[in-house]
């Protein structure tokens, strides 16, 4: 059940992912040069109460260095590439592996 889990949100990850690769595919088109959306952008179109929200919350519960570094280098990032590594992680969390001893051999 876990490892379905980690591979819905693979998958919903990578969706967005591919989502935010057409959207700044076609603004680069339409611009005429390359056009990335960072994650901080594509979040504060959405959602700006939640991104405070989410700023205040690592400010005050979690460690107050972690935002200034960390969440801002990640928030500058283009947002496919964010929701492409998230979905790499989440795929490789719910891998399931197989059997090393292979297909036809003796259990």
């Amino acid at each position: 059940m876990i490892r379905f889990m980690f591979r819905l949100l693979a998958y919903i990850a990578l969706s967005l992912a591919i989502i935010a690769a057409v959207l700044d595919a076609a603004r680069s088109v339409g611009a005429s040069q390359l056009t990335m959306t960072s994650l901080q952008e594509s979040w504060q179109s959405i959602s700006p109460s939640s991104l405070a929200l989410a700023e205040t919350s690592i400010k005050t519960h979690i460690y107050p260095i972690l935002w200034d570094p960390l969440m801002l280098w990640i928030l500058e990032a283009p947002t496919f590439v964010i929701f492409a590594l998230l979905a790499f992680l989440f795929y490789a969390m719910g891998y399931k592996r197989e059997n090393r001893a292979g297909r036809f051999a003796a259990r």
